[in-house]
């Protein structure tokens, strides 16, 4: 997908446009081979430059060639695996090219540049192409700390569940949020040294009027990173609990179950003694034997039951 917007100089009016004009942002969204060919060869930017971004096992970096200047970000995704949500990270391409045009390449639809298309961000003009940077930069330090919001909130829930838990879903579940963790730290230090670049003046021009937006993506930035580690400590002694809690708990199940089979194997050894073939006398012509043995049957399995109960077996 290929879509161009503008920010009139006078009115400062932000819209789509159909052609390439200077100070424009073009905006790529898994674009086919044709949008790339038509973005290289009305921006010169290298074809090869645009595709090489496009592996989803790029990396955040700052690279430069031949008048365009390439800053290379981690994004987090939801990525659904197993009926599990895991967060994972894809690669955001910023390209500012000869100063006159802002490019962005995603493998995918990133909702935080959709607050920037639809004109929720505040003081965002495609022409102050520095500004524009750090407010993205600074939307998806924001968006990493919602998500680990999120899974703080997903690590209560499970906690709250794993106490009667005799399943390895839940133990699952968590290993899911562990690896997500793993993504977002890597991601999020990354980034953060593509920020330090930044901040030392050799990749943007920055201005004074931005410098305050920057650090305060560069504080959210290792705010998040603090976040995601302690998240990930917590998660690490959750998930030993976990596993030890479902231990626990099945073998709690096959003690009862031990118990229970005890309690109801005397009704049985009762009836199955006197069926064998021994002489009772008199007893066998009584009318109440049954009843009598039943009773008799129920009074060793009550004892049985107490005896187990109060070695805590039952």
């Amino acid at each position: 997908m290929l879509r161009i917007y503008n920010t009139d100089l006078n009115t400062n009016e932000f819209h789509k446009i159909q052609d390439f004009e200077i100070g424009c942002w073009v905006n790529l969204v898994s674009p086919t081979m044709d949008e790339i060919n038509v973005v290289s060869s009305s921006l010169g930017i290298k074809k090869e430059f645009l595709v090489s971004i496009l592996d989803d096992n790029e990396k955040p970096r700052i690279d430069e060639e031949e008048g365009c200047k390439m800053l290379l970000l981690d994004v987090p995704v939801s990525n659904k695996n197993e009926n599990r949500e895991e967060i994972k990270t894809l690669p955001l391409a910023i390209l500012v090219v000869r100063n006159d045009y802002i490019v962005t390449v995603s493998l995918q639809k990133y909702s935080f540049l959709d607050d920037f298309t639809k004109g929720k961000v505040k003081e965002f003009y495609t022409y102050k192409k520095s500004r524009f940077i750090i407010q993205m930069i600074y939307r998806l330090a924001v968006l990493y700390l919602r998500i680990l919001k999120d899974i703080d909130n997903r690590i209560e829930t499970a906690e709250g569940r794993i106490l009667n838990s005799t399943k390895n879903e839940e133990l699952l579940n968590l290993l899911a949020l562990e690896n997500s963790l793993t993504y977002i730290i890597t991601a999020l230090r990354s980034n953060g040294v593509v920020l330090d670049k930044i901040r030392k003046g050799n990749v943007i021009e920055l201005y004074v009027e931005d410098e305050d937006l920057l650090d305060d993506a560069i504080i959210e930035n290792n705010q998040a990173v603090e976040m995601a580690d302690l998240y990930r400590g917590i998660l690490s002694s959750t998930t030993d609990a976990v596993a030890t809690i479902i231990s626990n708990n099945l073998n709690s199940i096959m003690k009862f179950l031990a118990g229970i089979t005890i309690v109801l194997s005397i009704p049985t050894m009762v009836s199955s003694f006197m069926g064998m073939n021994v002489n009772f006398g008199e007893y066998v012509h009584n009318p109440f034997a049954a009843l009598l043995l039943l009773l008799i049957s129920i009074l060793l399995s009550l004892i049985v039951a107490l005896i187990l109960k109060w070695k805590n077996l039952l």
